[in-house]
C-alpha cells in the first residue's frame, strides 16, 4: 500500500506499534489553542502531542501573521524534542477530521518526508485511548530549508494576482465574504476563489478523491499553478492535502494568509461571495 496522504482507523489499529514511526496528536482550535487538557484526558496510544503554536509555528506578528513558519531549525528541533527523526514515519490526527493535522502534514510533506493524517481524527478511533504521557527519545531531524516551490510571500501573492495563478481561501465562506472578529478587516483577497476546508470532508472524513477532484475542477483549481491561504497558514493546507489526495497537481502555500494580508492596509480587499 502507498502511505499516505491518508490513512484509515483500521491501518493504524494494525501498525500502532510499527518501529520507526511516530504518531502525533494535534489537537487545536481557533477558540481554546492546544489542547493540552484534552490530551492528558485521553489520546490514542503512544501519541505524543505537538503544540502547534509553539512547534509548528514562528513568531507571531502583524508583519508575519499569527502562524508563520518556524524557521528550519526551529522546526528541526522540534520534530526532534518528538522524536521525528529524518527516517520516521509520521502519523498526524486531531479532533477536526484532520483539517488541522494537515499542518504538520504540508510541513512534513513538502521536506519528502513520510507522513500521513488519519482519517475522522480521534473520533474516527475505536480503540482504548491512554491517558499516560510518552516520552520519546531525542530524534536528529535535519534542518532543510523550506523549498522554494512550495510556498509564497505576500509579494509573490501580489505579483500573482497579475499572472495566471489561481488563489484559493480555505476559511469558511462567511469569513471569506465578510470576515470575522479573528481577521484583521473583512473580505478576502481579490480574485480569491472560496474553497472552504470543510468542504473536503463528509460526516468527518476525508470525501473520495473522484468527489474531491470535482471539489476542486468546480472552482477552476484543478491546474498546478494553485496558491492555498486561509487565516494564517493552517486549515489552508487541508486543501493542498485535499488536492494531493485527488491526484491533482500539488498547489503551494500562503502562511502568512490573511492574518498578514489583512493587516497591511496597503494590500486590496475584497467583500462579499465572489472573487
Amino acid at each position: 500500500m502507498t502511505f499516505g496522504p491518508i490513512v484509515s482507523p483500521e491501518w493504524l489499529a494494525e501498525h500502532l506499534n510499527d518501529e520507526g514511526q511516530v504518531l502525533v496528536d494535534l489537537r487545536w482550535s481557533v477558540a481554546d489553542g492546544p489542547a493540552h487538557d484534552a490530551f492528558a484526558a485521553g489520546h490514542i496510544p503512544g501519541a505524543v502531542f505537538a503544540d502547534l503554536d509553539v512547534d509548528l509555528s514562528g513568531s507571531a506578528s502583524d508583519a508575519a501573521g499569527r502562524h508563520p513558519l518556524p524557521t528550519p531549525l526551529q522546526f528541526g528541533e522540534a520534530m526532534g524534542r518528538l522524536g521525528i527523526g529524518d527516517r520516521t514515519r509520521v502519523v498526524v490526527y486531531d479532533d477536526a477530521g484532520g483539517i488541522v493535522a494537515a499542518r504538520l502534514w504540508w510541513m512534513l510533506a513538502v521536506l519528502h518526508r513520510e507522513v500521513a493524517v488519519l482519517d475522522g481524527g480521534i473520533q474516527a478511533w475505536e480503540g482504548k485511548l491512554s491517558k499516560a504521557k510518552a516520552k520519546p527519545d531525542d530524534a536528529e531531524f535535519t534542518p532543510r530549508p523550506w523549498p522554494a516551490g512550495s510556498r509564497v510571500s505576500a509579494d509573490e501573492v501580489a505579483a500573482a494576482l497579475d499572472a495566471d495563478a489561481v488563489l484559493i481561501d480555505g476559511r469558511s465562506a462567511e469569513r471569506y465574504a465578510e470576515g470575522s472578529a479573528m481577521d484583521p478587516r473583512p473580505g478576502h483577497i481579490p480574485g480569491a476563489r472560496s474553497v472552504p476546508a470543510g468542504v473536503n470532508l463528509e460526516d468527518g472524513r476525508w470525501k473520495s478523491p473522484r468527489a474531491l477532484r470535482e471539489i476542486y475542477e468546480d472552482a477552476g483549481a484543478d491546474g498546478e499553478n494553485v496558491i492555498a491561504y486561509c487565516g494564517s497558514g493552517v486549515t489552508a493546507c487541508a486543501d493542498l492535502l485535499a488536492r494531493r489526495h485527488a491526484g491533482l497537481p500539488d498547489g503551494r502555500l500562503y502562511p502568512g494568509s490573511w492574518s498578514q494580508w489583512g493587516a497591511d492596509e496597503d494590500r486590496p480587499a475584497k467583500k462579499g461571495a465572489k472573487p
